[in-house]
Formats: C-alpha cells, structure tokens, sequence
C-alpha cells in the first residue's frame, strides 16, 4: 500500500509560497488524489515520489526521458563538462559540435540555433518567418499546443487580442481548411505551423495523411511562405530525422526540445539554407542558452540516436504493452481506443463523456506503482524493460478488475476544471 504523507506535506508548504502550490503542465490540479505531484528521483524507465513509491513511468517527465533516466552516458558527458563549466561568459566547444551532428542528422537542417524551452523554439520560429518574409500572418491548427507564449498559450488570461491579432486557425489534417487559411490571410502568410502528428491533450490522437503533408508543403512553395514542424513533443519518437520524412516532406524549420538533452534543459530551432541569412538577422538570446553542461548532454544523446537500436526496442516494447492492455480491456468486457503511435499512447474508454472511468482505471493503476495518464498522451523510453511491461501489465490487468466491481458506484466527475476543459475540446473537435 502506498503511503503520500511527504507528499501532502510538500504541496501544503508550497501552497504558502507558491501561487496555487503548482503551476503548469506538471501541475496535478486536474488529476486524481493518487497522483503525486513531487518526487524524489528517476532510473531508467522508473521514479520515485517524495514518498519513496516507485513507479514505471510513461511521462518520462513529460517527454525528455528518451533514454532513459539518469542515462550512463548521457550523464558522463555531463559531469565531465559541469567539471569544466557549466554557464559561461561564451558557449563551449559542444555548442558547435551539437550543431554540427544535428546538421548531420536532420536532412532539412543547414543550421541550428539553441535555446531552453519548446516555446523558446517555437516563438523563435515564428519570428524567423516574419523576417525573412516580411508578413505577418501565422497559421496554427485549431487547438493545437506550441508552447505557453501569449500567441498561442492555451490559457490567455493575461494576455491581449493584439497577441493573437495576426494567428489564423485551420482544421489539422484538413488540406480544405488549410487551403482557406491562406485565402483568409490574402497574401500575407509567413508561416505555417503542424505537429508531426495530432497530439493534444483531452483528445484522440491521429496520423496526419501524406497528402494532407504534402499540400501542406505545396501551399507553403505556391505562396512562398515557411513550413514549420513542432517537433519539440515527437522528436526523435517517431524517427531518427524528422518525423514528417516517413512522409516525404521536407520543412523549412523544426522545432526540438525535451528529448534532445535527455532531461537536460536544452531546446533548438534548425533551418534550411535559405533562411541562414534571416536567422542571422533577428535578436533571439538567453542569460542560460549557451550552458555548456546541456549541450554537451544532447551531444552524447544524439549519440546513441545515431548508434543504438533505441528507437526499434522503444517501439518494441511500447506495441507489447498495447497489445496487452487491448487483451486485458477485452478479457474485462471494456471498450478502449488507443490511438496515435504506441510509443507516444493515449487510452480512452468508450461511453466515458466525462471521463469517470478512465479516471478511475489510471489512478488504480498508479496505486499499483505504474504511472499512468488519463488525459494526457504518454511516452516511452527506450529504458522499458521486460521486467517494466511485466509490471505494468500485471498493474493494468489489476485495475481493470478493481474497475469492473467498482463499475456501477463510480461517482460522477468531480473535477469542475476537467468537465470544463472536456466541453472546451468538444467544441473545438477536428473531427
């Protein structure tokens, strides 16, 4: 049985010194009481909460454990360059050998460009377009996350119409929708935004079509405006390059972070030769972007991108724990829909509008010290286990179980802010 003393503890301090307690994609306001919401350390594919309960973890942190926590390799790279100097008066010499395996490595990429965070590199991104065109429209599909900037936060609360004044919306994977996007915006387009895939929260996740990927890049040619893939969630999940080359599609830019360091804080926005000149252009900069310790991390991450099998045995083991949890969800009489890639999962039961059940089924698995999600996609690390799928499909066939006696006494949402982000995504369905 587990225990959360330290953890209640924990969130009763912040509540005094931090507005709300939490803040954040990583706050667990709208999760179950189950869900701790600091922990004390990671391996592998597991962490331990403040507690000391052990989980295998399908957040890795919400993306940037690839391969897997505390990495041997990634964390000797690190500690020799943190023995050397972490932040100083100019980058190291892993600034300019990042760059140049990553060039290497994305076969769009002639350049690249570091920062700390997803919206550094998306907002970053957005002004390269408008300066090497010289609009100002930007397209974004309806509903999709890049990042917490006033353009294009989820919440705006605090920011102004004039933040959004220039943003168009489509429909993702809609070449239609896309096509009247850019009849809306008469000429004045710098740049469209896609995910390699939709992926947000709340919501089932789908594959885009080829040829909704490549009218994207067609229209993107046609108007001379840039294409622009957020990578910065699916990165080096779905391939070695960038996702949208499985479909033969080139972008203008992309957009990385999370996995790129492996957990260590690093993010970075590559280009295409013709846009070497503009990039040169604008004023982009941070007191922490040229840290030497992360860049060095990412160095030794692209690393083992490059030479392992990581992303066959990631795929491996994410399709087994699949399998497994579709045969359990049958054997218990369930309807689920698991949808996107497996190693990027989302799992939603069916008849569930208000999400009760799915609720239900994650928090029991979390009980069982798998660390599941029930309204977030999830990830998969390369450092899964045998022994890790093992746990995990012993804890999903227990909480399908624990579901199935419970099912006719489970209470109605609580959550006032769940119900109300559920109508919010309904409203704004693609499909």
């Amino acid at each position: 049985m587990t225990t959360n003393s330290k953890d209640r503890a924990l969130r009763e301090r912040a509540r005094a010194v931090i507005p709300g307690g939490m803040y954040g994609h990583e706050s667990v306001a709208l999760l179950p009481e189950d869900f701790p919401q600091f922990f004390s350390r990671g391996e592998g594919a597991r962490i331990w909460d403040a507690d000391g309960n052990e989980y295998v973890d399908y957040m890795c942190a919400f993306g940037p454990n690839l391969l897997g926590y505390r990495n041997p390799a990634v964390e000797e790279a690190a500690s020799a360059q943190a023995a050397m100097g972490d932040t100083l008066t100019g980058p190291s010499e892993a600034m300019v050998t990042l760059a140049e395996d990553l060039v290497s490595m994305i076969s769009h990429a002639a350049w690249a460009m570091f920062c700390k965070n997803g919206s550094d590199a998306t907002s970053m991104a957005m002004v390269l377009a408008r300066a090497h065109s010289g609009r100002r429209k930007i397209l974004v599909a309806q509903g999709a996350y890049h990042g917490a900037s006033p353009w294009n936060t989820p919440n705006p609360k605090g920011t102004l119409p004039e933040d959004r004044a220039h943003i168009l919306y489509f429909r993702y994977d809609d070449l239609d929708s896309l096509r009247d996007a850019f009849r809306e915006a008469d000429g004045d387009v710098a740049g469209v935004f896609a995910t390699p895939f939709r992926h947000e929260v709340f919501e089932d996740q789908f594959l885009p079509s080829a040829e909704f990927a490549r009218g994207a890049r067609q229209l993107c040619d046609d108007a001379d405006a840039l294409l622009i893939v957020d990578e910065v969630r699916a990165g080096f999940r779905l391939a070695r390059d960038a996702s949208w080359s499985l479909l033969g599609v080139e972008p203008d830019l992309t957009t990385w972070g999370k996995v790129l360091g492996n957990g260590y804080p690093i993010s970075a926005l590559l280009g295409c030769e013709k846009l070497r000149a503009s990039a040169s252009s604008i004023y982009v900069t941070g007191s922490f972007w040229f840290s030497a310790v992360p860049m060095a991390a990412a160095v030794a991450t692209l690393a083992v991108v490059r030479t392992s099998d990581y992303l066959e045995r990631m795929i491996a083991r994410a399709e087994e724990m699949r399998k497994g949890i579709a045969a359990q969800a049958d054997a218990h009489g369930f309807g689920i829909r698991q949808t996107g890639p497996a190693q990027m999962p989302q799992i939603f039961f069916a008849d569930d509008p208000d999400m009760r059940i799915g609720y239900f089924w994650a928090a029991a698995a979390v009980r069982r010290g798998v660390y599941l999600h029930p309204y977030h996609n999830m990830f998969a690390t390369s450092a899964l286990t045998e022994a890790d799928i093992a746990k995990t499909l012993a804890a999903t066939d227990e909480a399908f179980a624990e579901l199935k006696r419970a099912w006719a006494n489970i209470p109605p949402q609580p959550n006032p802010a769940v119900l109300a982000r559920i109508k919010a995504k309904a409203l704004l369905s693609p499909r």
